[in-house]
C-alpha cells in the first residue's frame, strides 16, 4: 500500500476504514456476480443485486453500531451486511439454500437478512411493510429503556432503529403510517429510501409527483437528508449527521439518498428492455465503487494496481466461500414443519366447588378482569388500539372514560398509566404493525381490532409478517403478540360493516393461534393462555356474548388456564354430535333441548374454544359414540371453518358414520341491516334443529 500508517487519513478518514470499505464494496459486487453465476447453473434458485449500493451502505455502517441499534434492512442491504460483520460464507450460504444458513436455515431467498445476534431482525418480501413494525421496536426501545427489570428484555438509552427500502416502495401505505407515528412520539428511527431510479420498471416519475425528500417535508420532526449516495465520503458525512441526529432521541430521521442500479432488479428482470443504453452508460460511468477507487487513487491512498489488487482478491475470497457454501449441509425435509408456531404448555384443571366462589361474570366482563389480571402480574403487555384508552390524561379525573367501544378496556389507563394503554391512529396496519415490533425486543403486546369487519388493512402485517416471522427466522426471532378482535352478528342493525364473520380466512394462515370462546369462565382461561404464548394469537371475543346472561360464570381463579387445541362437551348426548363454535354454541344448545324434548333425540354439543388448533380427538371421540354429526357455525357456509372439520371426519372417520357430515353455517351473502333480513342470513336455532332433526332420521 501507498501508506501503512494507521493515523493516516484522507478528507478526515482513517487511511484503514477507507481502504477496510473499498474492500467490502468490491466482496459485496463479488457477491453479486458469484450468485448469478451459480444461478445459471441452479446452484442458487433465485438472485437480488445489491449493486450501486455500496458506497451508501458501508458509509452508514461506520456510524451504526450491530447488536445494539436495531436493523430492519430490504434486499438491497447486502453491503450494510457485510458492513455489519455478516460474512460472504454466511451470505452465500442463504443463496445456496443451506441448512447452516444463519437467516433462515434454507427458508428464505438470498438478500432476505436475519441475524438475532446483530439484532438484524428477519426480512420479509413484501415491500415497506417492515417499516411499521421498524416503529414498534423503537417505541419498545423507549418503553424497555426505562424498566431495565424487564425479563428478556433489554434496550440502551441512545440506540437507534434502522428501517430501509427503495424510493419504489415508499408508494405503500405502510411508509406513510410508520412516518406518522415515528413522528408523533418522536421515535429515535432512521428511515434510508435509496433511490435508484425505477421500482423494477417503473420510473419514479410514475411513482409521485415529486422526490420522497419533497413529499415527506411536511411532517413535523423529521429530519430530512437528501444526498448523493454513490459518493462514498458525501454518504460518510451526511450519514453521520442524520445518525447522530437520530441517536439524540430528538425525533427520526429520514435519509434520501441518490444510487445507482448497474444491474437489472434481479435474475427474473432484464432492464435492458425498458432502460436505454445511453443511460445505462451514464450509471456505469458513476458507479461508486469505481467512483470510491478513482478518489483512493487520487488521494495516495490506494494505487491503481493495489485497487485492482484488493479487487482481485475480493473475487477470489467469495470463490472460496462459494466453495464453502455449495459444500454446506443440507435442510432436512423432515424439519420444514418446525418453529410454524409452538404451543404454550398448560393445563386445564377441573373447577371444583371451592372454585364457585368467584363473582359471577359475563362474558365481557370476564375479559376486562382478566386484562387488569394480567397487567398487573406482567409489566411487559401493553393494551393499544382505537379508543381503547379511557380519556386524555388532562381531563381523565373527571371523567368516566371511554375504555374500548364495548367496555372490555375500560379502567386499564386509569390502572396503569398511559404508557402502558392507550389510543392509536386510526389504522389497523399501524397498530398491528406496532405490536410485532415491540413483540420481536420481548415484550408482550395486547393490540385491539375493534371491529372484525375493518380487519384487513392489517392483513400485511397479520400473514406476511407476524405469522411468518418465527418459521422463516427457523426459530430465531418470535412475535408474542395477543390480537384482540371483537366478531360477530345478532346484533339487530349491525350489517354488512359490523357484524361478519370470517375466521376460516385466518386459520388458513400457519403461524396464527386462534381462539373462539364462548362463556366468560372459558374467555378468562384462553386469555390467561394466549398471554402465555410465544407465537401471535388471534383472540376473537363475539360482540353478542360480552353481556348475554348465558355466557355468565363465576370468575375462574387465576391458575385456571385452558390449552389451545382443547374443546369442550358443553351437553352430552349418544344419538348425534354437534361441534360448533362461538355464538351458535348456545343456539346448538337450544336446538338440542328441543331435539331432546320433541323427538327423543339426545345430542352433544361439543364446543371448540379454539380452532388452531382444534379438538380433533374430542370430535372423533364423540363422533365414533354417535355416528352422527353436524358442523355448526356463524360463517358463511362455503369454505367456513365447518368444511374443513367435515372433510376430515370424512377422511379420518368415515367407518364410523351412520349418515353424511352436515353443515349448518350462513347464507353466502352479507349480512343484511334490517333484523328479518339478518335473521334470514345467519344460523337460527330453528335452522339447526332442522339439520339434526333430518341427520338423526337418515
Amino acid at each position: 500500500m501507498t501508506t501503512t500508517l494507521e493515523q493516516s487519513t484522507y478528507r478526515g478518514i482513517p487511511h484503514q476504514e477507507l481502504i477496510e470499505d473499498f474492500r467490502l464494496a468490491c466482496i459485496s459486487r463479488a457477491l453479486d456476480d458469484r450468485e448469478m453465476a451459480l444461478q445459471k447453473q441452479s446452484k442458487v434458485f433465485f438472485q437480488i443485486s445489491g449493486a450501486g449500493h455500496e458506497a451508501l451502505l458501508l458509509a452508514l455502517a461506520r456510524h451504526l453500531r450491530p447488536g445494539y441499534d436495531w436493523f430492519f434492512p430490504y434486499y438491497r442491504d447486502r453491503a450494510l451486511m457485510l458492513g455489519l460483520g455478516v460474512t460472504p460464507r454466511e451470505i452465500l450460504l442463504e443463496a445456496v439454500g443451506s441448512a447452516e444458513d444463519p437467516a433462515s436455515g434454507g427458508r428464505q431467498m438470498p438478500c432476505h437478512w436475519g441475524y438475532a445476534d446483530k439484532n438484524v431482525v428477519t426480512q420479509s418480501s413484501p415491500t415497506g411493510s417492515q417499516c411499521i413494525p421498524a416503529v414498534g421496536c423503537a417505541e419498545a426501545s423507549r418503553y424497555i429503556s426505562r424498566r431495565p427489570h424487564l425479563p428478556g428484555c433489554v434496550a440502551h438509552g441512545d440506540e437507534l432503529t434502522y428501517v430501509s427500502l427503495g424510493e419504489g416502495a415508499t408508494s405503500e401505505g405502510e411508509f406513510w403510517e410508520s412516518l406518522n407515528t415515528a413522528c408523533t412520539l418522536h421515535l429515535p428511527v432512521l428511515f434510508l429510501v435509496a433511490d435508484n431510479g425505477y421500482a423494477i420498471s417503473v420510473p419514479s416519475s410514475d411513482q409521485s409527483p415529486a422526490p420522497i425528500s419533497e413529499m415527506v417535508a411536511g411532517f413535523r420532526g423529521l429530519e430530512i437528508y437528501k444526498f448523493d449516495g454513490r459518493d462514498y465520503f458525501t454518504a460518510r458525512r451526511e450519514g453521520s449527521r442524520a445518525i447522530a441526529h437520530v441517536r439524540a432521541g430528538v425525533g427520526p430521521g429520514l435519509i434520501h439518498a441518490t444510487v445507482t442500479r448497474p444491474y437489472s432488479h434481479s435474475a427474473a428482470d432484464t432492464q435492458s428492455k425498458y432502460r436505454s443504453a445511453e443511460e445505462l452508460a451514464d450509471e456505469a460511468e458513476h458507479d461508486p465503487i469505481l467512483q470510491l477507487q478513482r478518489a483512493l487513487v487520487h488521494g495516495g491512498v490506494l494505487s491503481d494496481d493495489e485497487a485492482e489488487e484488493i479487487r482481485a482478491e475480493a473475487k477470489q475470497a467469495v470463490a472460496e466461500a462459494a466453495r464453502e457454501a455449495l459444500a454446506a449441509a443440507r435442510p432436512d425435509p423432515s424439519t420444514i414443519t418446525d418453529h410454524v408456531y409452538v404451543l404454550p404448555v398448560v393445563s386445564e384443571r377441573e373447577l371444583g366447588p371451592d372454585d364457585e366462589g368467584g363473582d359471577v361474570v359475563a362474558f365481557g366482563e370476564s375479559i376486562k378482569r382478566t386484562l387488569h389480571e394480567q397487567m398487573e402480574a406482567d409489566e411487559r403487555i401493553r393494551v393499544f388500539g382505537e379508543d381503547v384508552a379511557d380519556a386524555r390524561e388532562q381531563v381523565l379525573a373527571n371523567v368516566e372514560g371511554k375504555g374500548g367501544v364495548f367496555g372490555t378496556t375500560h379502567g386499564l389507563q386509569r390502572r396503569f398509566g398511559i404508557a402502558r394503554c392507550f389510543n392509536t391512529p386510526l389504522a389497523e396496519a399501524n397498530i398491528v404493525g406496532r405490536a410485532i415490533g415491540q413483540a420481536i425486543r420481548g415484550l408482550r403486546p395486547a393490540p385491539e381490532i375493534q371491529f372484525f369487519d375493518y380487519i384487513w388493512p392489517a392483513m400485511q402485517q397479520i400473514k406476511s409478517e407476524a405469522a411468518t416471522i418465527r418459521w422463516r427466522s427457523n426459530g430465531a426471532f418470535k412475535v408474542p403478540m395477543v390480537l384482540r378482535v371483537p366478531i360477530g352478528g345478532y346484533l339487530t342493525g349491525g350489517s354488512i360493516w359490523h357484524s361478519q364473520c370470517g375466521e376460516s380466512i385466518f386459520a388458513h394462515v400457519p403461524g396464527l393461534l386462534i381462539a373462539f370462546p364462548s362463556r366468560a369462565r372459558d374467555a378468562a382461561g384462553l386469555l390467561r393462555t394466549a398471554f402465555q404464548a410465544e407465537d401471535p394469537v388471534l383472540f376473537l371475543e363475539h360482540k353478542h356474548l360480552l353481556r348475554q346472561p348465558y355466557t355468565r360464570d363465576p370468575y375462574p381463579p387465576s391458575d385456571y388456564l385452558i390449552p389451545f387445541g382443547r374443546g369442550a362437551v358443553r351437553r352430552p348426548g349418544d344419538d348425534l354430535t354437534i361441534v360448533t363454535y362461538g355464538a351458535t354454541v348456545e343456539k346448538s344448545l337450544q336446538a338440542a333441548a328441543r331435539l331432546s324434548s320433541e323427538d327423543g333425540v339426545e345430542v352433544e354439543v361439543i364446543d371448540l374454544r379454539s380452532l388452531v388448533p382444534w379438538d380433533r380427538e374430542l370430535v372423533a371421540e364423540s363422533v365414533r359414540k354417535t355416528g352422527r354429526v353436524l358442523v355448526v357455525h356463524e360463517d358463511v357456509l362455503t369454505c367456513g371453518f365447518g368444511a374443513e372439520i367435515a372433510a376430515w371426519i370424512a377422511e379420518e372417520l368415515f367407518c364410523d358414520l351412520d349418515a353424511p357430515v352436515r353443515r349448518v353455517g350462513a347464507l353466502d351473502t352479507h349480512v343484511a341491516y334490517e333484523p328479518t333480513l339478518e335473521d334470514a342470513v345467519l344460523p337460527q336455532v330453528t335452522d339447526i334443529h332442522s339439520a339434526a332433526q333430518a341427520l338423526a332420521g337418515f
